[in-house]
């Protein structure tokens, strides 16, 4: 009868992971043998990720704001220095606060949020990826949240409009030309929609801003992630819906986030 096998060494797995380009090969080692209950299950997950999954699609989560936000193969990897773009709403939320999320991939903003408020806040969320959808209705569920398939505003509930205060787009901002030009992980391995802003990175935007006038309550503020050398069109973007512009930039995070609010 021959001996179960055993788990590797973790400098084995350190060895394998680097071999295979993983820069912080010690970290994803640690989380692998965590997530891995046998043997033969870290050995298939080592080689997916040494064939260039992102790490998240091959443990199923990523950390989010203080969260493990699910995340499955497909679906958009919520970055940490979208973190910003939490800290900036909940700078502006108010208690009991309505709140969408647009684009909402995983549904990473939107639990954010909701669990740095800590208080009671009305949750919704919508994306046109069916698998997005299906990630993010696990991921607010603990919020109370719920979640829609559909195209950008489209399948949200008509009685939302002129009441959200804070409407999170995380707009897909890489311009059609520079998607080729991403790292593999994301390029391959996340859905093109998720990625691809058109032309100019802003043509999503645009269809956002054009509507978002009238589904922000007065004084709501819209807010989203763009690119540093696209803040003049993405401003511009802003006010031309009615909203005022307001730009915030952390050098730390390399994030830049727009707010457009609705006059009161």
């Amino acid at each position: 009868m021959s001996a179960p096998a055993s788990f590797p060494t973790f400098s084995a797995l350190v060895t394998r992971l680097r071999a295979a380009g993983c820069v912080f090969a010690e970290d994803e080692a640690r989380l692998l043998r965590s997530a891995a209950t046998t043997p033969g299950e870290l050995a298939a997950m080592v080689e997916r990720r040494a064939s260039g999954l992102p790490l998240e699609h091959v443990i199923g989560w990523a950390e989010f704001s203080g969260l493990r936000i699910a995340v499955d193969g497909g679906v958009f990897v919520p970055r940490r220095r979208t973190e910003f773009l939490i800290e900036r709403a909940v700078a502006l939320a108010r208690p009991g606060a309505l709140v969408v999320d647009l684009c909402c991939g995983s549904g990473a903003l939107g639990a954010a949020l909701a669990a740095a408020l800590g208080g009671p806040v009305e949750l919704h969320a919508a994306d046109i990826d069916p698998a997005a959808v299906r990630c993010a209705r696990r991921n607010i569920a603990a919020a109370g949240g719920r979640a829609y398939q559909g195209d950008l505003f489209d399948p949200l509930p008509a009685a939302l409009r002129g009441r959200v205060d804070l409407l999170l787009a995380n707009v897909p901002y890489v311009p059609t030309e520079e998607v080729e030009l991403l790292p593999a992980e994301a390029r391959l391995h996340e859905a093109r929609v998720a990625l691809d802003g058109g032309a100019d990175g802003l043509d999503v935007l645009r269809r956002v801003t054009a509507e978002a006038v009238h589904w922000l309550a007065p004084g709501g503020h819209l807010l989203f992630e763009t690119g540093e050398h696209q803040v003049p069109g993405a401003v511009r973007t802003v006010e031309a819906g009615g909203l005022v512009a307001e730009v915030a930039e952390c050098e730390e995070r390399y994030a830049v986030v727009v707010t457009g609010t609705r006059p009161a």
